[in-house]
Parts: structure tokens; C-alpha cells; sequence
């Protein structure tokens, strides 16, 4: 007698669905979760979220005043790269109690 090899393709499935759900969990929590980086010694502060969207971005009122245009761009893009990095970060270990810890390629927050 040979075993049917969809035998446990119904199995298979609810573990893939209940995956997919938890995983979207994870996102939504992630997505309310903020970092903070900062360049130029604070005179350029970034806030992100899980999400990897920009939530606040604060500059000191000296900045202005130099009138520096080429420096406030250096700061502005060298404090939004890191508080993307750290957005990324952060998901990858909220993604960890999901997969264990494994790189699962496709999964977000897996880079």
C-alpha cells in the first residue's frame, strides 16, 4: 500500500496559514515601533518606524541660521539612512520569534 504524498498537504497549509498570520501580527506591532538616529552630533535627528517610513525629522535651528544648504542635505540623508538601517534591524529581530532565528528568504526583515 503507498502513502498518498498530499497526505499532509492539509497540515501543511494551516501551519503555512497560521505563519502568514502571525507574520502579519509582527508587522502591524513593528509598524508602531519608532528609532531614532541623529548626524552631525545632533543638529539632525530622524525618527522611523517598523514600517520603514520617516515619521519626524528635527533640526536644530542653528543649522538653519549657517546656511549651509550642502551640510543640512549631507545630515538629512546620513541621519535617514541609519534610522532606515536601524527600522530594518529592528524588524529582523522582531521576525526572529517567527522563524527561529533562520534567514528565511522572501520574509521581511530577512536582509
Amino acid at each position: 500500500m503507498s502513502k498518498n504524498p498530499f497526505a499532509n498537504m492539509g497540515n501543511i497549509l494551516k501551519q503555512a496559514q497560521a505563519m502568514q498570520e502571525k507574520m502579519g501580527k509582527i508587522q502591524e506591532e513593528a509598524a508602531n515601533k519608532v528609532v531614532e538616529a541623529s548626524a552631525g552630533g545632533g543638529m539632525v535627528t530622524i525618527q522611523a518606524n517598523g514600517a520603514m517610513q520617516i515619521t519626524k525629522v528635527t533640526i536644530d535651528p542653528e543649522v538653519m541660521k549657517s546656511g549651509d544648504q550642502e551640510m543640512l542635505q549631507d545630515l538629512l540623508v546620513a541621519a535617514s539612512n541609519e534610522a532606515l538601517r536601524k527600522a530594518k534591524e529592528l524588524m529582523a529581530e522582531e521576525m526572529k520569534s517567527l522563524t527561529g532565528g533562520l534567514g528565511i528568504p522572501g520574509l521581511p526583515g530577512m536582509f
